[in-house]
């Protein structure tokens, strides 16, 4: 039989460490080593073990201070006389660790670990659940603006109709569950720390209920669901976002033997508009006018998720220019307001000019609120004209 390591040594601990630290040291090692985090692991288990051990003496004031005087030979008593426990007896389990140092980690053990976290059910059946479900929704920028409602309709497992989903042919087709006789509990005994406990769970076999199907529904096959569809419907509230999940309850599939139904899980996706960007809340455009408008100013449309609007261009707008139109962007989903509508402003410069065109151009660059810096002069009419808007 292997010798057994010094309890200080296990936590990692000096001998002379305060009762803080030797709780820091066993959370670290107990979650470094859980069994949830290790999977098979049968190493990383007993590791997980001594280190609960370890724990249990070097808490407790009087354990310890046998253990400082006698080490091991010290924690060899009966646990009933002297109240050390029988880690080394290899009867207890892991669930009682978990029950009784619970309240190291908040309440749950490992802070959501799975099998483990909140694995006792309390007195009462237990309740199966269906599985979720996950479907994607495209959406407008007008339906997210302003919410919407949709239909789905949705293929999933329902109950079976035949039984009501319980699973069974009749009302009359059940026994006695031969696990628990009937109590819907099984009670086990087990050697702890602590010393001989007894414990009460909910019985495996028929989750609590007492009773076992023996003649199936001949429709489900004694499952109690069947293939089918259903059809959801949705509210989606006004400024959800790409990649946004949203749960409806119950309405994903139904549970084995009239458990409760699982959840649906809404993907939202963003259609692409091909005026308008998402930014956050606010919304961009990129408008683009022509040198004429920019040079004298005018009114020119503009999309908006409701529509178009016409908006003022002020004489002389260079390019670049952003353009506010408050309100007029996507309301915040948590009711925070709403976005703004920045629409860009770019200047049309023709690529080809007719030989008029080009006269009037020339004649345009002769002008004094034409003129540019001495250095740029010897620029030819087109160089100038570009750098101009720029």
């Amino acid at each position: 039989m292997a010798e057994k390591r010094d309890y200080y040594e296990v936590l990692g601990v000096e001998r002379n460490a305060n009762a803080d630290e030797i709780k820091k040291a066993y959370r670290k090692a107990a979650i470094k080593y859980h069994p949830d985090k290790n999977p098979g692991d049968k190493e990383a288990e007993e590791k997980f073990k001594e280190a609960a051990e370890a724990y249990d003496v070097l808490s407790n004031p009087e354990k310890r201070a046998r253990y400082d005087q006698f080490g091991h030979a010290g924690m060899g008593g009966a646990a009933g006389a002297g109240g050390f426990g029988g880690f080394s007896g290899g009867g207890f389990s892991m669930e009682d660790i978990f029950s009784q140092f619970g309240d190291i980690f908040g309440g749950h053990f490992g802070g959501g670990f799975s099998g483990f976290s909140g694995s006792r059910t309390q007195r009462g059946q237990r309740v199966s659940k269906g599985s979720d479900l996950r479907v994607r929704v495209k959406l407008t920028l007008a339906e997210i603006a302003g919410g919407t409602t949709k239909k789905l309709k949705i293929a999933k497992y329902i109950a079976c109709d035949k039984c009501g989903g319980t699973g069974a042919k009749d009302t009359n087709a059940y026994s006695t569950c031969p696990t628990c006789n009937g109590s819907g509990y099984v009670t086990r005994v087990e050697n702890t720390f602590f010393g001989r406990m007894q414990t009460q769970s909910v019985c495996p076999a028929c989750g609590g209920s007492g009773r076992v199907i023996t003649s199936k529904c001949d429709k489900c096959g004694g499952e109690g669901v069947v293939r089918g569809e259903e059809i959801v419907e949705i509210r989606i509230p006004a400024g959800v976002g790409e990649g946004m999940v949203l749960t409806v309850a119950g309405k994903g599939n139904a549970a084995r033997q009239g458990g409760v139904n699982g959840d649906l899980l809404v993907v939202i996706d963003e259609e692409r508009n091909p005026e308008l960007v998402r930014d956050g809340n606010d919304l961009i455009h990129n408008l683009n006018i022509t040198v004429t408008t920019a040079l004298l100013g005018g009114s020119v449309e503009v999309p908006t998720v409701d529509g178009r609007v016409k908006i003022k261009i002020d004489p002389g707008t260079h390019a670049g220019k952003v353009l506010r139109l408050r309100g007029k962007g996507l309301p915040d989903v948590n009711g925070y307001g709403t976005g703004d509508l920045l629409v860009v402003v770019d200047i049309t410069i023709p690529s080809k000019l007719t030989s008029e065109e080009r006269k009037l151009v020339e004649q345009l660059a002769l002008q004094p609120s034409f003129q540019r810096a001495e250095s740029v002069k010897k620029q030819n009419i087109f160089e100038r004209m570009k750098n101009f808007f720029q």
